[in-house]
């Protein structure tokens, strides 16, 4: 038995509602700029960075995880990459840009793949593949 009843969907407005291949590499390409701010403060040489805010005094920091929280970040899926990095942060208490940077990594290959024709559905079930192989190496 069908529902008669219209789909009705509710957003903000001005909100983006497109969907399908060009919108995951739309949400890939956010990550991917997120990833470029923090990318040069990984390791002994990196950069710091300048953050200035209206409400708040000037910060210069070469922390992932300060830089991470101390930018506003509006797009859905960029704010992913902050929420992996405040993660690793409260969990481990260190590696927020590197995890950031791998998770960034993934979806640059994964965007290829989409780019030439892969379904998501088949994208997915190849990384849930690697990761089970990975798991099972790592166990003891």
């Amino acid at each position: 038995m069908t529902s008669l009843r219209p789909n009705i969907i509710l957003l903000k407005q001005g909100t983006d509602s497109s969907q399908g291949i060009p919108q995951i590499i739309s949400n890939i390409n956010a990550c991917e700029v997120i990833a470029d701010i923090v990318r040069t403060t990984l390791g002994p040489r990196g950069m710091d960075k300048l953050i200035h805010s209206e409400n708040r005094e000037p910060t210069i920091t070469n922390d992932g995880a300060t830089v991470m929280s101390l930018l506003n970040i509006s797009h859905p899926a960029a704010k992913l990459m902050s929420d992996i990095s405040k993660a690793q942060d409260a969990e481990v208490g260190d590696g927020t840009t590197s995890v950031v940077l791998l998770a960034a990594e993934l979806l640059k290959e994964a965007k290829m793949f989409l780019e030439e024709g892969l379904p998501p559905r088949a994208l997915l079930k190849g990384y849930r593949k690697a990761l089970e192989l990975a798991l099972s190496r790592l166990a003891p």
